[in-house]
């Protein structure tokens, strides 16, 4: 008896110390809340997910292309892209997740068509998501771009701007607190989600499901085919994942899978 219950403890620590650690860097809301839904059926798997929120757009990846963190989870894929080719990483999407889709704010109108002439618009200072704001605005009929297809458009590319609308471009972070000040923000659903803002009422714009910019899983391209990194993904991708998106935001943020 005594044997057999030496032995059941000697795979119990097998098992404990042969679990293995896997970092992911994210944004609040949802990612990190999405991250630790997942982590107790990681758990069952022998992987131990460690979650590490950051409140901006830069860090996550260079902590994941410096070896510091093994993913991320809390971008798009023409982010990803700037990114990489703006400094030279080489960071990889595993799966799509999910959309936010993206809203226009106002605490001072009540409709775009308020909007006063000269009014402020302040915009995400980041090539991607200042792109797909004056996209949003051309598709309301706020501005007109140039070419409706460039998710790269900055000011510049403004063809017809009926009010005289001023633009500020501003860190996607601190948009909500500056919503007060300015006619018009344009603002990623997680930071208006971590401000208490609703995009499905709150938002005088907002994307249709049919955004492209759906949210990866995002890692280093010699760790893409890791069996934690690919548990992740699986994990990510469940119908668990699916019906928490569904009934815990209720349309602010949609399923990609």
């Amino acid at each position: 008896m005594k044997k057999i219950v030496v032995a059941a403890f000697a795979v119990l620590a097998l098992g404990s110390a042969s679990a293995e650690k896997l970092s992911v860097a994210a944004t609040a809301v949802p990612h990190a809340e999405i991250l630790n839904l997942v982590k107790p059926e990681l758990a069952k798997q022998g992987v131990e997910l460690e979650v590490k929120v950051f409140t901006d757009y830069v860090q996550p990846n260079v902590q994941v292309a410096e070896k510091r963190l093994d993913a991320n989870f809390f971008q798009h894929k023409p982010y990803l892209n700037e990114f990489n080719k703006g400094k030279g990483t080489n960071l990889v999407p595993v799966v799509a997740v999910h959309v936010e889709p993206f809203g226009a704010y106002s605490t001072k109108h009540k409709t775009l068509a308020a909007l006063p002439e000269g009014g402020t618009v302040a915009l995400p200072n980041d090539p991607t998501n200042g792109g797909r704001a004056l996209l949003l605005l051309d598709k309301a009929g706020v501005i007109k771009l140039k070419d409706k297809s460039n998710i790269l458009a900055t000011t510049k590319d403004i063809a017809e701007n009926p009010k005289k609308l001023k633009f500020r471009e501003i860190e996607a972070a601190t948009l909500p607190r500056i919503l007060p000040q300015v006619d018009l923000a344009l603002i990623n659903t997680n930071y208006a989600l971590e401000a208490k803002l609703n995009p499905a009422k709150d938002a005088l714009a907002i994307e249709g499901s049919e955004s492209p910019y759906a949210n990866w899983l995002v890692t280093r391209a010699d760790n893409a085919n890791a069996p934690a990194v690919k548990k992740l993904a699986a994990a990510l991708q469940s119908e668990q994942v699916k019906r928490f998106i569904q009934t815990q935001y209720k349309g602010a943020v949609v399923p990609a899978f």
